[in-house]
């Protein structure tokens, strides 16, 4: 319900939005009052405003698919819209107030209007330069080295694990990225592939070609297969601007995202044990508000190692990683994890580190090592500024003698 309560919110920046852009087409040139500029352009901002709430509601293919990848887009920049135009319009009414200019520069009085051409001028070059930017960065992949120590000795000389987590896959995602991503694992020669959770974005219906999605990702090779645990956004809900909306029923989980998980030659732990090669534990975690949603049991990190050979390394994969202390206490060696995005977009990516213990990279908490990856895919707005869409590769050793 909270989307219900922001909309007037919403619907007071887009009014905002719209008069400044008049404002500063007026200062442009007198032509640009006529309404032969303002009807167009006022149709076109308002197709871009309502497509999150015509994407939600328009259901027939292609154009509820195009309506959505359409405002994932709009989202994201019109973050850099009221960013940028609020910063340059608190700038431009401080510096042209008559008293502040009256002792200061009397003589720019008068240039009241050219000032909003040029402060506008920058705000919009701002806005599109740092949008395009997101979009085109957005599409990339990247790989991030972390070296981890487990303090436990092993019969493997050591452990390499490609981490990746939230694909999302659906609106957002294209198979080529897709296969940008599967190349980059199998570039490194990894002995494992971990799956952090939020492979999908809630709707299976929003991705193209399933089949071949899954047969991309089944190309993924590494010597002891690939695992994966659930993530909040692994069942199915409606979603508007990011907004969920409350359900009287329990949940259902969607049988073609365990089909396709299959045909993609997955294997999902779902508080889950297993013992890879004699030589070491991967567990996956029930993800905590999916099984909330789904109304599941979800054992605690205490729980899951009670049975285990404590003398084994352990290797947990939990999408969110908000209880690193539990997982410490428990015997955890190395905690999986994405969710964070790390952000994903300014200034969003100088908050999340305030929000989370480790917001993402790699964090010692006891003898246990945390890593919370950026994410292989974008959530919400197609764009990535300030962060990456990676593939993390921890390279574990094992040392008992660093055990204090």
């Amino acid at each position: 319900m909270l989307a219900v309560f922001l909309s007037p919110i919403y619907l007071l920046f887009q009014a905002y939005i719209l008069l400044w852009l008049y404002a500063w087409a007026d200062s442009c040139s007198p032509a640009l009052h006529s309404l032969f500029f303002r009807i167009p352009v006022t149709v076109l901002y308002l197709f871009f405003a309502v497509s999150p709430l015509t994407g939600f509601l328009i259901t027939k293919e292609p154009l509820h698919h195009f309506l959505r990848v359409i405002s994932n887009y709009w989202l994201g920049t019109l973050e850099y819209i009221l960013l940028f135009i609020i910063t340059f319009d608190v700038i431009r009414r401080v510096t042209g107030h008559s008293f502040f200019m009256k002792y200061r520069y009397p003589a720019m009085l008068h240039t009241m209007p050219k000032n909003l051409v040029i402060f506008g001028g920058f705000a919009i070059g701002l806005i599109l330069m740092v949008s395009i930017y997101g979009v085109l960065h957005a599409r990339r992949v990247y790989v991030r080295q972390d070296p981890v120590v487990i303090e436990k000795s092993s019969s493997l000389p050591g452990l390499k694990i490609a981490l990746i987590a939230d694909l999302h896959l659906g609106y957002n995602s294209t198979k080529s990225h897709v296969r940008k991503i599967v190349d980059t694992i199998n570039s490194q020669n990894v002995d494992l592939v971990c799956i952090a959770g939020d492979l999908f974005d809630n709707d299976y219906d929003a991705i193209k070609d399933p089949d071949k999605v899954a047969d991309i990702l089944s190309d993924i090779k590494s010597r002891y297969g690939t695992y994966a645990c659930w993530g909040n956004h692994d069942v199915s809900e409606k979603i508007l601007a990011g907004f969920t909306f409350p359900q009287k029923e329990t949940i259902v989980r969607d049988g073609r995202f365990t089909e396709f998980l299959h045909h993609a030659g997955i294997t999902m732990l779902e508080d889950e044990t297993v013992c890879i090669n004699n030589a070491f534990y991967l567990v996956g975690r029930r993800d905590k508000d999916m099984a909330k949603k789904e109304q599941l049991p979800r054992k605690t990190f205490a729980e899951i190692t009670e049975p285990l050979d404590p003398s084994f390394p352990i290797i947990v994969m939990d999408h969110q990683p908000g209880e690193l202390s539990e997982a410490s206490d428990a015997g955890v060696d190395l905690d999986l994890s994405g969710h964070t995005h790390d952000g994903q977009m300014f200034p969003a990516n100088l908050v999340v580190h305030f929000l989370w213990e480790n917001a993402c990279g790699v964090l010692k908490k006891g003898s246990m090592t945390s890593i919370v990856t950026s994410g292989a895919g974008v959530w919400g707005p197609a764009m990535r500024v300030g962060t990456n869409n990676e593939v993390v590769i921890a390279n574990v050793s094992f040392d008992p003698a660093t055990d204090q």
